[in-house]
């Protein structure tokens, strides 16, 4: 079964689970999404949705089946076993069985954290461990582990929140101490903008920024009005089915920068609407900005120590997982709105950068529709066409695109469809198209990329071709 089949039918089971936890079908529900993170074991929604079914078949008693703690050792042997010999996708499935016996069991979801950690699951490995300390707050080696998972992923804030707790755990151990200094530091200098900034202007103070402190933590109210954090909250307990107190407190910690408090409202939204998509599409976006968020984060460490391994690593993992989440979102939105052609072409644009050509060119062919976005998409096109090997439908593209774009309104588009048809003729011997391709490009920007060099290399050519003429007319 291929990547897009198995995609397709996760979407269905999850559909169906969604279903079937609105009759309160727990079963079944946990069946069907079981089967969706079986089959896409890496979906975050997918995990987090199983999680919260299994959680409400027991009424969130916090400790599962009953004599779960007999029913799971089984399960932890296997798990130890299969730890040992590294096979983390069966982990994985051993886990997955022993959280649908207790879901709330710390070692369990540990061992999951671990065997998505080895896969580079990160996202998921992230969940579960907050599962887990969810279970146990003050297991200090789970604390750390997440630390530092969240802290690879540029995610400071909520790293130095764990390293005090640690703190608090260990208050005369002098290396956690030495660690929570320095991930503040950082985390100052990386949201002040002092490594890459020119002058004292460009540097902003901590109050640019939303963060936690005096001022704007939530103080304890003595009557409705005096804290929204606590009046959103008492509006939930008083009508826990209203979809709308949800959205309302995510929204609310969002503004806060508070993104991950955002989404675990949204998904507890997301469990108590039987999956409704506009809270779905909602909490996927939120997810995605912490991602970019994350990256750009990376980015910024790899360009203040270039020759960092570690930190061009971390770049490049969050690149892998921001484009891929991507992925997962765009395609699951393309099959809701279908007509969407800018939908179409962003998820083709991210099947580019996974070198899928042949995954990316009948959405762009149905995303050309749209008028709005056409000449970008035919550039799209062409790429995939000369990457895949069919250089003349590529110049096909190109020179559709040639003609939709001026150099007033698409200064930048217009170079450079010019500059890679000019290259085309160029490859094809084709001299005199090419000198009128690259003369185009000169025309708007004397300096485009060695626009120059490959003028002058073809009209070097035809000299060479005029002399050689010359000299058999006169032998003639």
């Amino acid at each position: 079964m291929n990547e897009i089949d198995k995609k397709k039918i996760a979407a269905q089971c999850w559909k169906r689970g969604s279903e079937a936890m609105v009759k309160e079908n727990w079963n079944y529900a946990i069946e069907m999404f079981r089967q969706s993170v079986n089959l896409i074991p890496d979906n975050l929604t997918y995990r987090q949705t199983l999680r919260g079914v299994e959680k409400r078949k027991y009424k969130d008693n916090g400790k599962g089946a009953m004599m779960a703690s007999m029913k799971t050792r089984t399960v932890k042997l296997s798990i130890k076993k299969s730890s040992m010999s590294k096979d983390w996708d069966k982990v994985d499935q051993l886990a997955e069985d022993g959280l649908a016996i207790n879901p709330w069991d710390t070692s369990l979801n540990a061992s999951l954290a671990d065997a998505c950690r080895k896969r580079e699951y990160d996202e998921i490995a992230v969940f579960c461990l907050k599962e887990a300390i969810n279970c146990d707050n003050k297991n200090i080696a789970l604390l750390t582990q997440l630390a530092d998972i969240l802290e690879e992923r540029g995610n400071y804030q909520e790293a130095i929140v764990l390293w005090r707790q640690i703190t608090k755990l260990k208050p005369n151990d002098s290396i956690s101490r030495s660690k929570l200094l320095a991930l503040e530091a950082k985390d100052v200098m990386e949201l002040g903008g002092y490594e890459k900034a020119e002058t004292t202007k460009d540097v902003k103070t901590a109050y640019d920024y939303d963060r936690p402190n005096k001022s704007n933590m939530p103080q304890a109210a003595d009557a409705p009005g005096m804290s929204e954090e606590a009046d959103l909250k008492h509006a939930i307990r008083k009508e826990p089915t209203n979809k709308s107190h949800y959205l309302k407190i995510a929204e609310y910690y969002r503004s806060k920068k508070n993104r991950a408090e955002a989404i675990d409202w949204l998904q507890k939204a997301l469990e108590m609407s039987g999956g409704d998509s506009g809270i779905r599409e909602k909490k996927e976006d939120y997810e995605l900005e912490v991602l970019k968020s994350n990256y750009d984060y990376a980015k910024q460490a790899l360009v203040s120590n270039p020759d960092d391994e570690k930190a061009l690593k971390n770049r490049n993992a969050l690149k892998k997982e921001l484009v891929k989440r991507e992925i997962e979102v765009f395609s699951s939105r393309v099959e809701m709105y279908p007509q969407n052609s800018k939908l179409k072409y962003e998820l083709a644009k991210r099947f580019m950068l996974f070198q899928k050509w042949a995954q990316a060119i009948p959405l762009l062919q149905q995303a050309r529709a749209d008028t709005r976005i056409e000449s970008s998409v035919l550039m799209a096109l062409g790429e995939c066409f000369y990457n895949d090997k069919k250089v003349s439908l590529a110049k096909y593209q190109y020179e559709a695109a040639a003609v939709l774009v001026n150099p007033h309104d698409h200064r930048e588009v217009y170079t450079q469809v010019h500059y890679i048809l000019g290259y085309l003729a160029e490859k094809d011997g084709d001299k005199k198209e090419a000198l009128e391709h690259y003369n185009l490009v000169l025309g708007i920007d004397y300096t485009y990329k060695d626009t120059i060099d490959r003028l002058e290399k073809v009209q070097g050519m035809d000299d060479k071709d005029d002399d050689k003429d010359d000299k058999d007319d006169k032998k003639d």
